[in-house]
C-alpha cells in the first residue's frame, strides 16, 4: 500500500474511522492532519466500540499514530482519550503516539469564546460543537495562537497567556457580558498536565519525511467531510479547518509528492449534523426509518443526524476536489429494507437543471433534487464478504454510484465490525 489519504466526501460521519482502522493494518504510520475534538471516529472492535476524537484510529491496531500540525488540540481532552484507550488496553505511550510542536492548543478562553458566541447568536448559530475549534484557529491565522512547542518553555507560555487574556477578558466582559478569566489559574492547570505532554511532543514533519525515506507506508486520517471544508464546503455552515485532500500533506509537514492514493468514504445515503441547507434531506417516515436503522447519532456529541439520499452532486463535487482514486461504501446494509432508493443527479433551480455545487447558500436553499429511482433489493447485506453475492439491485445501484462519479469503488462496507467489509478492489 503507498501512502493513503481518507477523506469524507459529504457532511462527514461517512465512516471514515471504521476504513481507517481497517486500513491501518497495512500501513506502518497513522496521521490525523486537521481539525480538533470536533471529530468523532467510532470502530468497533471484537463487538466492543471504541470511539476517538484526537488520536488517529490506527492505534487501535498498534501502529505507530501521529498528531500534525494542522490539527488543534484540547490537551485536556487528549490526555482523557489517551486514559480511555489506555484503560482498553491499548498502548498510547509515547513511542505510539507523537504531536507536532507546531500544532496548537485549545485554550480554555477559546471555549469560552465558542459558547458565548453561539449563544448570543440565538438562532442564526452555526450549530458548532461549542470546543473552541474555531477560536484557536482564529488566533493561529491572526499570529496569536499558542503552539505545543510554547510548552516547552514555560516563560514564553506564560507571557503569551497573560498577554492573550488581556484581549479575551475584554471580548468576554464588554461584549458577550460574560465571566472573565484569570490567566494565574489558566496557566496553573498546565504546569499539572505539562510533564505528561512533554514527552508526546516531537516534529512529525521531520520524523514522516524519515520514516518515507526509510520505505514506511503512512495512513493520512481525515476528519469530518468535503462539504464542511472551510473553502469549499457550505460556508458559513462549516468547520474552521480544510478537510479535502490537499492538506495531508499541508497538515502533516509531508510534501504532496507523497501522497499515492486518495480514498473518499460516501455512505450510501446522506447525512448531516447541524445547520445548513441540505438539498436531499428525507422529513417522511423513510428518513426516520434510515435515521433509526443507522443509529445516526454524532459520535462527539450525540446528537440527531438529519438523513437524505445519495447526492451525487455531492460526490462528484468532492471527487473534483479531492482527486479521488477510489470510493469506500458505507452503511450499504442500512438501505437493505427500502422497496425504492433514490439517487440525486443534479438539481432544480429557477427552471434550469445544474449539476456543480453552488456555493450561494442562499440559491442552494432553493435547489429541488432530480431523482432517479432504484429498485431496493430486501436481502440482508450485513453477512456478505464478497462483492458477487451481493443482491443483484444492491449491485446495480453501487454501479451507478461508480458510474456517475467516474470512480471505482474499492471498499463496500455492511456493518460496523470490520468483519462486514467487501473489498471489491485492493489497495494494500
Amino acid at each position: 500500500m503507498g501512502n493513503t489519504v481518507i477523506v469524507g466526501t459529504q457532511w462527514g460521519d461517512e465512516g471514515k474511522g471504521k476504513i481507517v482502522d481497517l486500513l491501518s493494518e497495512h500501513a506502518d504510520y497513522v496521521v490525523r492532519f486537521q481539525g480538533g475534538n470536533n471529530a468523532g471516529h467510532t470502530m468497533v472492535v471484537n463487538g466492543k466500540e471504541i470511539i476517538s476524537h484526537l488520536i488517529p484510529s490506527g492505534i487501535i491496531q498498534q501502529k505507530k499514530c501521529f498528531i500534525g500540525n494542522g490539527v488543534v488540540v484540547d490537551p485536556f481532552v487528549l490526555l482523557d482519550e489517551i486514559d480511555y484507550l489506555i484503560s482498553n488496553n491499548i498502548d498510547v505511550s509515547p513511542e505510539m503516539l507523537k504531536i507536532s510542536n507546531r500544532a496548537h492548543l485549545i485554550m480554555p478562553y477559546h471555549q469560552e469564546i465558542d459558547k458565548a458566541r453561539e449563544e448570543k447568536k440565538g438562532k442564526n448559530k452555526i450549530g458548532t460543537t461549542g470546543r473552541g475549534i474555531g477560536p484557536c484557529y482564529e488566533d493561529k491565522a491572526t499570529r496569536r495562537g499558542i503552539r505545543f512547542c510554547d510548552l516547552q518553555n514555560m516563560a514564553i507560555f506564560k507571557e503569551k497567556v497573560t498577554v492573550i487574556l488581556e484581549e479575551k477578558n475584554f471580548y468576554l466582559k464588554h461584549y458577550f457580558k460574560a465571566e472573565t478569566i484569570d490567566p494565574d489559574l489558566v496557566i496553573d492547570q498546565f504546569l499539572k498536565i505539562r510533564d505528561r505532554l512533554i514527552p508526546y511532543i516531537a516534529d512529525v514533519s521531520v520524523t514522516l519525511f524519515d520514516g518515507i525515506k526509510d520505505g514506511k507506508t503512512i495512513l493520512f486520517e481525515g476528519a469530518q467531510g468535503t462539504l464542511l471544508d472551510i473553502e469549499h464546503g457550505t460556508y458559513p455552515f462549516v468547520t474552521s479547518s480544510s478537510t479535502v485532500s490537499g492538506n495531508a500533506a499541508n497538515g502533516s509537514g509531508v510534501g504532496p509528492g507523497n501522497l499515492d492514493e486518495i480514498i473518499g468514504i460516501v455512505k450510501a445515503y446522506t447525512t448531516r449534523v447541524g445547520a445548513g441547507p441540505f438539498p436531499t434531506e428525507l422529513f417522511d417516515e423513510i428518513g426516520i426509518k434510515i435515521q433509526k436503522t443507522g443509529s445516526e447519532f454524532g459520535a462527539t456529541t450525540g446528537r440527531k443526524r438529519r438523513c437524505g439520499w445519495l447526492d451525487m452532486v455531492v460526490l462528484k463535487n468532492a471527487v473534483r476536489l479531492n482527486s479521488l482514486t477510489g470510493l469506500a461504501i458505507t452503511k450499504l446494509d442500512v438501505l437493505d429494507d427500502l422497496d425504492e432508493i433514490k439517487i440525486c443527479t443534479g438539481y432544480e433551480y429557477e427552471g434550469e437543471t445544474i449539476y456543480n455545487f453552488p456555493p450561494e447558500i442562499k440559491i442552494l436553499e432553493q435547489c429541488t433534487p432530480v431523482y432517479e429511482s432504484h429498485p431496493g433489493w430486501k436481502q440482508k447485506t450485513s453477512d456478505i464478504v464478497k462483492y458477487e453475492n451481493l443482491p443483484e439491485n444492491a449491485k446495480k445501484y453501487l454501479d451507478r454510484v461508480s458510474e456517475l462519479a467516474n470512480v471505482s469503488i474499492k471498499i463496500v462496507s455492511v456493518g460496523p465490525g470490520r468483519e462486514a467489509t467487501i473489498i471489491k478492489e485492493t489497495i494494500f
